[in-house]
């Protein structure tokens, strides 16, 4: 089969398009011919060695499929080969072929094509646990979202809409800002692109304080960190809820503790990764609602570009570069 194969840790450029061996499932394993692979900015992280979790080499990265069950190991129940299903979690998503653990696997609704199946779990599921069950989020409250245009922020819009709030995008551009109008914000303004000088973060600070009549943001949405971490939560609201996704950003930013005293806010960590292993019941409850959701229309992946597997690194790129509105896809 054919991948797009990290052989060593380093820049995207490294990655290479080649054959490789076709998969065999081990005990409790499927193997999904894959007909849509997601993009996310781990996959980004991962070959450059940046992220939380080191895979062994070589590998091809991709966390996030849908396809055609191809095969079955040993113990598997509950799927049949010829399902079609959609799975994340792992590695070797940039491929022909996938191997996924069975429990990991969730069989496709009917009318649900490819690219959105594969365009659904990680962005949706992040942000759904963490408005959910982080943030607790209540109809007729304010939430902020950083990075609003990206997967995760969009995602974050989408939900937080169906959840009853009110949705503020911030984005790096107004073309992004009017993409997330277009899919449901309700305010959205323009940010500087970091770094941030002094004045610049005075500056995000007061759009957030205007942009919710002064009273400041009930939930903060932050995928993005670095220099914007800091003036976001001096705008949060008096018992706010400031989540911390991710840093696309950059740096890890360094929040003075002072502030969550002096705002009687949360500063909540949400690691969607870590819950659905240590909490899955809950995370299935969280699936099937998704689900539900997306048949009666309120959510529905934004698949803003599609990529054939052996153009898979300009997608890598596109993501590296902040060009990538909603989600895009490789096909292999």
């Amino acid at each position: 089969m054919k991948a797009l194969m990290c052989n060593e840790f380093g820049p995207i450029e490294n990655l290479k398009y080649e054959d490789v061996p076709d998969l065999e499932p081990g005990e409790g394993e499927v193997i999904i011919e894959v007909k849509a692979a997601s993009v996310n900015f781990p996959d980004v992280l991962v070959v450059q060695n940046l992220y939380q979790f080191k895979p062994a080499l070589p590998f091809a990265p991709g966390n996030e499929v849908a396809g055609v069950v191809s095969k079955l190991g040993e113990g598997v129940e509950g799927v049949s080969v010829g399902d079609r299903v959609f799975s994340s979690g792992g590695f070797g998503g940039f491929a022909q072929q996938y191997r996924a653990a069975a429990t990991s696997v969730t069989k496709m609704p009917e009318a649900m094509p490819y690219d959105e199946a594969a365009a659904l779990m990680m962005v949706y599921g992040t942000s759904h646990h963490a408005l959910k069950q982080r943030a607790e989020l209540k109809p007729g409250e304010t939430l902020l979202v950083l990075g609003a245009s990206g997967g995760v922020g969009l995602a974050a819009v989408e939900l937080g809409k169906a959840m009853g709030a009110t949705v503020i995008a911030a984005t790096s551009s107004q073309e992004k800002v009017d993409y997330c109008l277009a899919n449901g914000a309700d305010k959205g303004f323009v940010y500087a692109r970091n770094p941030l000088d002094r004045d610049q973060q005075k500056a995000l600070s007061a759009q957030i304080k205007e942009a919710t009549g002064g009273r400041g943001a009930d939930v903060i949405y932050d995928p993005v960190g670095d220099d914007y971490a800091e003036p976001a939560l001096r705008a949060i609201a008096w018992k706010g809820r400031y989540l911390v996704v991710g840093f696309a950003a950059g740096d890890i930013p360094k929040i003075p503790l002072n502030l969550a005293l002096l705002k009687g806010c949360q500063i909540v960590g949400v690691f969607w990764g870590m819950f659905t292993g240590v909490e899955k019941a809950l995370h299935e409850e969280n699936v099937a609602e998704l689900l539900e959701w997306y048949t009666a229309g309120k959510i529905k992946p934004r698949v803003s570009a599609h990529y054939p597997l052996k153009d898979g690194l300009q997608a890598l790129r596109d993501m590296s570069d902040r060009k990538v509105k909603g989600k895009v896809v490789i096909t292999p």
